[in-house]
């Protein structure tokens, strides 16, 4: 899920235009209420890398929503190494935070951190990835993880013109070849893409208007452990090899991520795709990253899910001040979300498509990027 750090004039005004939005049975605070024995208090906050410019901006963000609340904060990137995420996370309750806000590389890795955290009366947050087999998570914000892989799908099937934009049939007929990735297996979020996806593509795939040439559709085939751009890359080029040397072409590729997305797109380009005569493939992604957009203005990826983490980050801070204050933090989702421990509470926010013809609504009037990033 990015790119750079909002002005501290802009960051609170989208900071109270989200948690407005959000709405609350609890009254919005601001630094002022912060009150009782947890006033000020240490939160630690950690993520997965600092690789994706998704987690840079969430971490940031993150931060400053809380640090305007009036609480101090503990920041970790673990560079996607497990033991690493849990010493920090070990550390953070060590120092005395009152509570955890963490972004899981491994959602099955930090069980017996979050018990210790459990008996010391820490409270946890699961920030975006689910964390599974606790029932110390007290609390999930995300996104609508099954629907954002529906409009990946949607997207694949409207840039292949066999559906338009207002969902209507499309011009095309087909068969048209495609591939398809997922995220890594380790992550939760991963098969609730896939599925989303695969909930709009199978049907498509069962009438042979989709053919998934290399045969390769199982998730855990089409996993892409950690996320990695050069794992990706190497798979697209082995299928390309394998599947597609005696001259058929690929026409499209169900991304998970704008980072898969760019490996896979080298891999094309290095077979290629993307000259005058052969164009790329119909490719998605996730999370509108800087250079993704550039892709798609370009006219090499295809389109991408924009998930405003700008939104997720106040979200989840104003529910940390609302717990930590005793309050109930608003929920919108209590039944979907299951650790395989207890079905965690969740404030889950909405993703869109965006593309070509979209972009300037979205992502520039939203303040999200500028044009100047764009440019440059």
């Amino acid at each position: 899920m990015r790119l750079r750090r909002l002005t501290t004039a802009a960051g609170a005004v989208l900071l109270a235009t989200a948690l407005g939005a959000c709405g609350s049975s609890t009254k919005t605070v601001d630094k002022e209420a912060s009150s009782g024995s947890n006033a000020g208090a240490l939160i630690g906050v950690t993520m997965p890398n600092k690789v994706s410019e998704r987690w840079v901006h969430d971490g940031d963000n993150v931060r400053s929503a809380l640090e305007k609340l009036g609480y101090k904060v503990d920041l970790q990137y673990a560079e996607d190494d497990i033991p690493t995420q849990v010493a920090q996370v070990e550390n953070q309750i060590t120092k005395g935070a009152k509570l955890l806000i963490i972004a899981s590389i491994d959602g099955k890795a930090l069980t017996t951190q979050l018990q210790e955290a459990g008996e010391k009366g820490v409270k946890v947050i699961s920030y975006d990835r689910l964390i599974l087999n606790s029932p110390n998570v007290d609390y999930y914000t995300t996104f609508d993880n099954f629907k954002v892989g529906v409009q990946q799908a949607t997207s694949l099937l409207v840039g292949l013109k066999l559906k338009n934009a207002d969902g209507s049939d499309g011009s095309a007929k087909g068969p048209f070849n495609i591939e398809l990735f997922a995220g890594s297996p380790d992550d939760n979020n991963a098969p609730f893409f896939f599925n989303g996806a695969m909930s709009v593509l199978k049907p498509y795939i069962d009438k042979g208007t989709l053919v998934v040439k290399s045969g390769q559709t199982a998730f855990n085939t089409v996993a892409i452990l950690r996320w990695k751009a050069d794992t990706a890359q190497r798979r697209m080029e082995d299928i390309l090899t394998k599947t597609y040397s005696s001259g058929a072409k690929v026409d499209g590729v169900l991304s998970p991520y704008d980072g898969l997305s760019i490996g896979i797109l080298s891999a094309l380009k290095s077979n290629g795709y993307g000259t005058k005569g052969q164009p790329y493939p119909v490719v998605t992604g996730q999370d509108a990253e800087l250079t993704s957009v550039k892709s798609i203005l370009a006219g090499e990826q295809y389109s991408t899910i924009y998930k405003d983490t700008r939104q997720l980050a106040a979200v989840t801070a104003k529910m940390a001040d609302e717990v930590l204050k005793g309050q109930k933090p608003e929920v919108n989702n209590e039944k979907d979300y299951d650790n395989h421990n207890k079905v965690v509470p969740t404030y889950m926010l909405q993703p869109v498509i965006v593309n070509k013809d979209n972009y300037q609504k979205e992502l520039i009037a939203t303040g999200y990027l500028t044009e100047a990033q764009l440019k440059s």
